[in-house]
């Protein structure tokens, strides 16, 4: 290694050790907490994972349905909290698609892969749930505008067949696209956090293939993990193998 290469590698763990005394007082306060509250902690950190969850449902989905001149009804008691948080300045970093990426780079590395902060398995388990979801999430709306959306789709379908007639939806067709998958997450938020805050690991029937996956990160066996979702049996002769 030459003395270049040398310099910047001190100078990168000078960084880290800074940065790890300017947060030491609050992970070690952070560490006394957990010991003497650990259920009320976990819950608080849980309610932290699912408003973000939240704030960036509003932002990703629900805002599109205001963008298109409608507004739900229902919403209307809570319209105050939903003006807020679209119009926050902090809460508007979840209106930028790479702030969420590096935030979300940043949490998994240090929540999950070095486990700095000592989060419970349900909490490190719901933070990647989340995070998946989140992509699911942007996937639906991404495809729509692949689809759907006239700006994105007009040169793609003219490209493929040469017509338009696949785009030819009107606002009411998006309004009811967006405002029921805000609906569906919004209800799916909702079961997994009342789940999660009641201490137990969250599932959803013919999605095992995703919590399955949450569940080897973060090293948790699961009945469909052991036996393949229900299509091998639990009593095998090894015989037969």
């Amino acid at each position: 290694m030459n003395k270049k290469n040398s310099k910047k590698l001190t100078t990168w763990k000078t960084l880290i050790g800074s940065f790890k005394n300017f947060f030491k007082p609050i992970l070690n306060a952070f560490d006394d907490f957990n010991e003497k509250y650990p259920t009320t902690n976990q819950t608080i950190q849980l309610t932290f994972i699912y408003f973000f969850a939240i704030v960036d449902l509003h932002f990703a989905i629900l805002n599109n349905v205001f963008s298109l001149g409608y507004f739900p009804e229902f919403l209307a008691p809570i319209f105050p909290f939903i003006k807020s948080v679209l119009q926050s300045p902090f809460f508007k970093i979840w209106a930028s698609p790479e702030k969420v990426f590096f935030l979300s780079y940043v949490t998994i590395e240090l929540a999950i892969i070095r486990k700095v902060f000592g989060f419970s398995k349900l909490v490190r388990y719901n933070i990647l749930l989340i995070f998946s979801l989140l992509m699911l999430q942007g996937l639906a709306v991404s495809y729509w505008d692949l689809l759907f959306n006239r700006t994105v789709a007009t040169p793609v379908v003219k490209w493929v067949i040469d017509q338009g007639f696949i785009i030819n939806s009107d606002k009411s067709v998006a309004i009811f696209f967006f405002l029921n998958t805000f609906t569906i997450f919004m209800l799916l938020y909702t079961y997994l956090y009342i789940y999660a805050a009641r201490g137990k690991f969250s599932t959803i029937p013919y999605m095992e293939w995703l919590f399955d996956s949450i569940a080897f990160w973060v090293k948790i066996k699961t009945p469909t993990m052991r036996y393949g979702n229900g299509t091998k049996r639990k009593n095998k002769n090894p015989d037969n193998e």
